[in-house]
């Protein structure tokens, strides 16, 4: 049966034809990583071909025009300029790359919530142990989400060197108001990072309408990019500003005078010299697909599906659903009665399913707010059928009514 989705007027079937790996598993690791289209692999393919037959370096002058694609694409997903966007071979790099741009000082504040992703709060740790700065982490609503007053408040009376915010922890399905933060930091010119690793590809951003200094995203998971790539946008003000990283290289300087160097003006100074092209164009093309799809029609049709599968987890005996807050995306995440977390994981790969697990060390402020040690994720995307969820819970149902000795 052809699939339609007329809310979001998808064509469900095209879609799914359009990637392969459809046709093999019942993928909800979207969060982890998307499966890739089919013009993304081929963009991929044909680069790799082109530089084995003239060349790498030859290879990517060739295809300037296609590099430079990378950036208008990026930009124009979170409306942004092109010479604000920097690659990066990964979210965590970027984020690092950013943090090590600011000059901290002993007793400098970094303020941030209690749902973030675990190498965030790890590189934070980091700083206090070499700069000896303070961690700050705005409460939590009773209901779940930052407490935005109470983190306002903070700004008020600590001044944060850094205000950081996830836009989508990757723990949990929590959507964080990560525009309300921003408009607070504007007011009181605060130097604003955001993580939108989860975001990119299953919401419409704009960082105009967020406030952020600064954003990073990998390009891997609901953007349906290929492995091994993000990006960093960094607005006017922190170019104008100065800010640079701590190791900045040829391609983001130029070494003007003996003693003397000139940073890139654009983003650029934020990148290093040597890139993965290949890698680069297959993230143009998954982001320039996402624009054909639709951001609009994804970001109605993902969490949609989410929720559908969150209602029919929520009634198995012996099922808790953890995700808690106002407002919730597309990573469902629950804890199971009488099971281990790699057996039941290996349970649900015996189906064809693929999933992920989180443990406590991945997220130890929520998952102690929530007395777990792990938790299974489930993330669909818009190419995933209602068909799909209905299998998977009912999957969920048999496992959780045998156990793992059943």
């Amino acid at each position: 049966m052809r699939e339609h989705d007329s809310a979001t007027d998808l064509d469900i079937a095209a879609l799914r034809s359009d990637t392969p790996g459809c046709g093999n598993v019942i993928h909800f690791n979207n969060a982890g990583c998307g499966l890739l289209a089919k013009p993304v692999l081929s963009t991929m393919l044909e680069h790799l071909n082109l530089e084995a037959n003239i060349g790498g370096y030859e290879a990517s002058a060739l295809r300037a025009d296609q590099v430079a694609g990378f950036y208008r694409e990026t930009a124009a997903l979170i409306n942004a300029k092109p010479e604000n966007i920097a690659f990066a071979g990964s979210a965590t790099h970027a984020y690092a790359t950013a943090l090590s741009a600011i000059p901290f000082s002993p007793g400098d504040t970094i303020l941030t919530t209690r749902d973030d992703f675990v190498s965030n709060q790890i590189a934070f740790l980091s700083l206090r142990k070499r700069f000896g700065v303070r961690i700050v982490h705005a409460p939590d609503l009773p209901g779940g989400g930052v407490d935005v007053a109470a983190m306002a408040a903070l700004m008020r009376t600590d001044r944060p060197r850094l205000v950081a915010a996830t836009h989508i922890p990757t723990n949990s399905g929590l959507v964080q108001p990560v525009a309300e933060i921003g408009r607070h930091c504007r007011e009181l010119d605060l130097l604003y990072i955001v993580d939108a690793c989860q975001s990119l590809g299953q919401y419409e951003l704009d960082v105009e309408a967020i406030g952020c200094d600064l954003l990073t995203a990998t390009c891997r998971k609901f953007l349906r990019g290929p492995r091994g790539s993000g990006f960093l946008f960094v607005s006017d003000r922190v170019l104008q500003a100065g800010y640079e990283p701590l190791f900045i290289d040829m391609h983001g300087s130029r070494w003007v005078a003996p003693d003397r160097y000139e940073p890139a003006p654009t983003a650029a100074r934020f990148e290093d010299w040597e890139f993965p092209y290949s890698t680069l164009l297959g993230c143009a093309e998954a982001a320039h697909y996402a624009r054909q799809v639709g951001m609009p029609a994804i970001a109605r049709r993902t969490p949609a599906l989410a929720a559908d599968l969150r209602d029919q987890l929520a009634v198995i005996p012996g099922v808790r659903v953890l995700d808690r807050g106002p407002q919730l995306g597309a990573l469902v995440t629950f804890a199971i009665e009488g099971w281990e977390a790699q057996p039941f994981k290996a349970a649900l790969d015996a189906r064809n399913i693929n999933s992920a697990l989180s443990f406590r060390e991945f997220a130890q402020l929520d998952f102690g707010d929530k007395n777990i040690d792990w938790c299974l994720r489930l993330s669909p995307h818009y190419y995933n059928t209602g068909g799909e969820i209905a299998a998977v819970a009912d999957a969920v149902a048999q496992l959780a009514g045998t156990g793992a000795d059943g």
